[in-house]
């Protein structure tokens, strides 16, 4: 098969040819038919990710066709249309057994753990209990849009954020994860303020719904939310994952509030200094959100169906398999507007 490799952390990737895969016991080989570039595939060619072993062909954001399947497979036949979370978990641990698969203590995550959708064919391990059958009526493109960047936002405003309508919501960076967050947050009734420094995302953002748009360069963003507010924003999201983002989400929000940190902290950001004077004088409330689990996805899944939600407007650029290489290894430049996505393999 044709696949995307590289060799070393930061050096750039190759299209090469290399040996089919094979499902494994529990397991099965999609076809893939699209896949997402996400901005944590660029973390992981950059060596931020401690479970990548080299070489690596790296995507997760996957959305294709069973062509084979591994012993002990029940529920899955060849020619089943199907997506899968980022995160697969191993069904045995306490996590998994309590429905919290997103942070299975023994994850499957391809493009991480293992090869990932770079490529014609992928295998995927622990398949019986995280793949989802697509609807029929969804296409594969925004299907591999969900399986990162909008599942993950999904679960961070809705179960993690608890939004509720007429809430306040912010939205700290709009990327992928945060326009996601944007169309979410708006079609469940709450008023959204997008934060970004990019005119062409907040413009994105103001045509999802977002009631406020702010350039973070103009002014004290925190000062801004709160006076747009009355008070400060009820749900409070960090999209991007910086050390900034992350106090102004905290800061933005009104007393018992709710801040949900979503993007991903790396290098000398990933252990930020918080504002916990606030966080205890306001009594503020803060959360993690890693992904979402294969169960949880009937309700998003629900909402796309019936129109409420329309990941299909998050989607940018389409690519091939050999144009993702510019797409990956460009990511750090944040230019890109929307979910690039590769539909195009031979």
């Amino acid at each position: 098969m044709k696949a995307v490799v590289y060799e070393q952390f930061g050096m750039r990737p190759e299209l090469r040819t290399v040996p089919d895969p094979v499902p494994a016991a529990g397991g099965v080989v999609l076809r893939v038919e699209a896949s997402g570039v996400c901005r944590s595939d660029w973390h992981g060619w950059m060596g931020h990710d401690p479970d990548i072993a080299l070489p690596h062909v790296p995507g997760h954001e996957i959305a294709g066709t069973v062509v084979a399947v591994g012993a002990g497979i029940t529920r899955w036949r060849e020619g089943d249309r199907v997506t899968l979370p980022f995160v697969s978990g191993c069904g045995r641990c306490p996590e998994c057994q309590a429905g919290q698969q997103q942070v299975c203590r023994d994850q499957f995550q391809p493009g991480f753990t293992a090869w990932g959708s770079f490529a014609e064919y992928v295998a995927l391990r622990f398949a019986e209990g995280n793949l989802v059958r697509l609807p029929d009526g969804l296409d594969f493109v925004t299907a591999a849009s969900l399986g990162c960047r909008f599942a993950t936002s999904f679960r961070a405003v809705v179960q993690q954020g608890r939004v509720r309508g007429g809430e306040w919501v912010a939205v700290h960076g709009c990327g992928g994860v945060g326009l996601s967050a944007v169309m979410i947050a708006r079609a469940l009734g709450a008023r959204v303020i997008a934060v970004d420094i990019g005119a062409d995302k907040l413009q994105r953002a103001a045509q999802l719904g977002a009631e406020v748009t702010l350039d973070s360069r103009e002014g004290d963003v925190v000062v801004a939310i709160r006076e747009a507010t009355g008070g400060g924003a009820h749900l409070s999201l960090d999209a991007l994952g910086h050390a900034q983002t992350c106090a102004d989400s905290i800061l933005c929000l009104r007393t018992q509030g709710r801040h949900v940190q979503v993007g991903l902290l790396v290098a000398e950001h990933r252990r930020p200094p918080l504002p916990m004077d606030a966080v205890i004088a306001r009594e503020l409330q803060i959360y993690g959100s890693h992904g979402m689990a294969a169960h949880a996805y009937p309700e998003m899944l629900g909402m796309i169906e019936s129109g409420l939600l329309r990941p299909d407007r998050l989607i940018g650029a389409r690519l091939t398999l050999s144009e993702s290489i510019d797409a990956l290894t460009g990511m750090d430049s944040f230019s890109a507007t929307g979910v690039q996505v590769i539909d195009r393999f031979a």
